[in-house]
């Protein structure tokens, strides 16, 4: 018997089958996130509480047996993939939440969704504001494990700004706690933070304290509608300029706006006659306008005040605009701007889906440079994102069975990363490494960086027990087989 099997057997005997699954259809779903790259694990592991998860990794230390933790699988760079085989912990079920309205702190299991904890802080005047496109599905513990943003982060922040104290086990089985209930907490290493945005390669988070905010009284959304993407991107940084703070600041280039229209054409025309006169006008032209789509919230003065600077300003760029949009109509928009990721797909059958972040005296220098890489290779490059932090959503669009689009899809993210560290700018600003970035990590860092952070690693998983294969473990995502399979957030 191999150690594999003979863990495997110890571990179905310690646990049993209502924790333990080697069907092969469970274990499939397990193989992978939203990159839809599968490494089909040995086994499917949903640990009944705190001292299953022990037990789980004090065998799998012991055989030196991978295990990767996941959540809804929503993230999108090959992070929830195990990539080495051997166990997945999968935390989707794990939905205790508790909020405390007087400390304004949320006591969270991993697998609640960001929606659920929202919902659940609304009923007392609260809110946790982080907000990735994905959070109807987004887990609290993969969204620590990413350090993940959203389209609030200007205003709001990220992950790491909320997260008051984890729990849960070392890669040996240990229970540890970083910070405690309390606001404040300066009483050793600041390991919680490592935690945060190491993807589940350093411990296994169990459970979270959450900082939220007030609620805001009024939200107000307005979109703004530009002959290019030149004139979007200086409006966008006029209205920072400004002093205005919005709390979502979200531009579309002329590619994407115009995949998205085809995209609800297909799908549900009804959708496109729905949304503002200043937008639908364009949907028969081409080119198709770039966009902005922007956000306010506070109380009724402070954002009414803010909404007569921004028409002063987008005025000076556009003559379509709409910021008198009623509640209905501006979900209606913020459902079409979170289906841009999908409407991709019509440029191409695949893409290589970047998250850069850009110095905000660079954004324009991208955009151009993305042009004139969309030329060099001939593949799409559309492009939207977050604005008012700079972090950009950059998909390389091409057709995987064609093995020259292929090599050119390579070419073409390795000279994007190339351009984006030139600019000051980072690979990543909300997605993470997981599989995608890992070639590219050693742009973003020094020789003498990823050093200590290989230290760290092998301190805290002295085996490389806890998701093998990620951050310096170089892959090659243009080369990866796409997994045709509906998962939840394609609905």
């Amino acid at each position: 018997m191999s150690t594999l099997e003979e863990a495997n057997h110890l571990l179905l005997e310690t646990l049993g089958e209502e924790q333990v699954s080697r069907e092969p259809d469970d274990r499939y779903q397990a193989s992978m996130d939203n990159l839809r790259y599968s490494r089909l694990p040995s086994l499917r592991i949903r640990p009944a509480d705190e001292d299953a998860v022990q037990q789980v990794l004090e065998l799998a230390n012991r055989h030196r047996i991978p295990v990767t933790a996941r959540g809804a699988g929503s993230a999108t760079t090959g992070a929830a993939t195990p990539m080495e085989g051997g166990w997945v912990l999968d935390f989707g079920g794990w939905k205790a939440l508790h909020i405390d309205p007087v400390a304004r702190m949320a006591f969270a299991q991993p697998g609640v969704t960001l929606a659920e904890l929202d919902a659940a802080a609304a009923r007392h005047g609260l809110t946790y504001p982080v907000d990735p496109g994905s959070r109807a599905h987004a887990t609290v513990g993969g969204t620590i494990a990413t350090n993940a943003g959203g389209m609030r982060g200007a205003k709001y922040g990220v992950t790491r700004d909320y997260v008051l104290s984890l729990e849960g086990c070392l890669p040996g089985g240990a229970f540890v706690r970083w910070g405690a209930n309390l606001k404040k907490f300066s009483a050793g290493y600041n390991i919680r933070d490592l935690w945060v945005g190491a993807e589940g390669t350093l411990g296994i988070v169990t459970g979270a304290v959450l900082r939220l905010i007030p609620r805001p009284e009024v939200q107000s959304t307005c979109l703004a509608v530009f002959p290019s993407t030149r004139d979007a991107l200086r409006c966008s940084r006029q209205i920072l300029l400004s002093g205005a703070s919005p709390s979502a600041l979200e531009f579309l280039d002329s590619l994407t706006v115009g995949s998205t229209f085809t995209f609800w054409k297909r799908k549900d025309p009804e959708t496109l006659r729905k949304i503002p006169d200043c937008l639908r006008k364009w949907a028969a032209k081409s080119p198709p306008p770039a966009v902005l789509l922007i956000e306010f919230d506070g109380d009724q003065s402070t954002v009414d005040h803010a909404l007569q600077r921004l028409l002063k300003i987008v005025s000076r760029y556009s003559a379509d605009w709409a910021t008198a949009i009623d509640l209905k109509t501006a979900d209606l928009l913020w459902k079409v701007r979170k289906s841009c990721s999908q409407a991709m797909f019509e440029l191409g059958p695949r893409k290589l889906n970047e998250d850069v972040v850009l110095p905000f005296d660079s954004q324009e220098a991208l955009l151009d440079y993305l042009q004139h890489l969309q030329e060099e290779t001939g593949l799409p490059t559309p492009t939207f994102g977050h604005a008012a932090d700079g972090n950009f959503h950059t998909h390389i669009m091409y057709d995987d069975a064609d093995p020259a689009m292929r090599e050119a899809a390579r070419k073409a993210v390795a000279l994007l990363m190339n351009k984006v560290i030139e600019l000051g700018g980072a690979i990543s600003g909300e997605h993470g490494i997981g599989l995608a970035k890992s070639p590219f990590f050693s742009l973003q860092h020094s020789e003498a960086e990823i050093g200590v952070m290989k230290a760290i690693k092998k301190a805290l998983d002295p085996y490389n027990v806890l998701n093998p294969g990620k951050f310096w473990e170089s892959s090659e995502p243009w080369n990866f087989p796409r997994e045709t399979i509906t998962l939840p957030w394609d609905h």
